[in-house]
């Protein structure tokens, strides 16, 4: 099957900016890694302008193989206990009033690696108490006591990604479980709430897999149901020929359609749109 053609919303310049290559040149530095990077995100030349990034916990191996996944899979190294502290220091020298945390999958982790993100978490308010800290965690195979590990650290915003519809888990997403996905944001928010913190959840889906719209409505009501306050929406974009191929590409204005339905629903804000990525502007999700 010969390769499908981008449509024109979908491309994007490379980026030429010196607040980019800054970033790209401390990150460097600091030996850490982003998913920006890591799954080609195609706003990062506009990210790193920005002097923001989601930084990417725990390594560059992910120890699941989701075929719509640009992260390289296989044997995971060990923790560095050292990482937490220079995810704050590129914080600090970023001066970011917001930062998203993400990881790779740790099944080799007892606790999936929650504690390393309340680490990174802790780190940060310690040297920038301002900053709103968003954590964009795995499932951690949905045990609830890694939930609040995470919960019990100063993180501002509990993201954790549905990805795509229950129909398409087991062809896009054969390591994880829609129930338990969404049995890990309605315990986030139910942590919180027994501490007396009110967290605000996030979730993202993207779209062109193969879903039906009714599908993709009925995703957004189980999202709502479990309180779920920030949703995300874009392209899936296909990394290389090895990867699930895009199985249509869903249009601007058919995004923003779903946009509205998005906040007819109930959401606090949603960011719906070909680009949209779940760090993508996320300094604005919480405004």
């Amino acid at each position: 099957m010969p390769e499908r053609k981008h449509p024109d919303w979908i491309k994007v310049r490379a980026p030429t900016s010196p607040e980019y290559f800054r970033t790209r040149a401390l990150l460097t530095e600091l030996k850490l890694h982003t998913v920006c990077q890591e799954a080609c995100c195609p706003n990062i030349g506009e990210c790193f302008s920005h002097r923001t990034a989601t930084f990417m916990l725990m390594g560059d191996v992910c120890t699941r193989n989701c075929p719509y996944c640009a992260v390289a899979h296989g044997r995971a190294r060990p923790l560095d206990p050292d990482e937490p502290r220079r995810i704050a220091d590129a914080v600090a020298r970023l001066e970011l009033q917001h930062v998203v945390v993400t990881s790779v999958d740790r099944d080799d982790l007892a606790d999936g690696g929650a504690a390393h993100f309340a680490a990174t978490a802790r780190a940060i308010k310690a040297i920038r108490p301002a900053t709103r800290v968003e954590v964009l965690v795995p499932d951690f195979k949905g045990d609830e006591p890694a939930v609040e590990t995470v919960i019990d650290a100063p993180v501002d915003i509990y993201n954790h990604n549905i990805e795509t519809v229950p129909s398409l888990y087991r062809k896009c997403r054969p390591g994880g479980r829609y129930e338990v996905s969404l049995g890990v944001l309605r315990h986030a928010k139910a942590a919180a709430r027994a501490r007396g913190r009110e967290v605000l959840t996030k979730a993202g889906v993207m779209l062109g897999l193969g879903e039906e719209r009714d599908e993709l409505m009925s995703v957004l009501a189980d999202l709502r149901g479990v309180e779920c306050d920030i949703l995300t929406l874009g392209q899936y974009l296909r990394p290389s020929r090895e990867h699930l191929p895009v199985a249509r590409y869903v249009t601007p204005a058919e995004f923003a359609e779903i946009g509205v339905a998005g906040r007819a629903m109930g959401f606090r804000h949603v960011e719906s749109g070909p680009l949209v990525r779940s760090s993508y502007h996320a300094w604005a999700h919480v405004n």
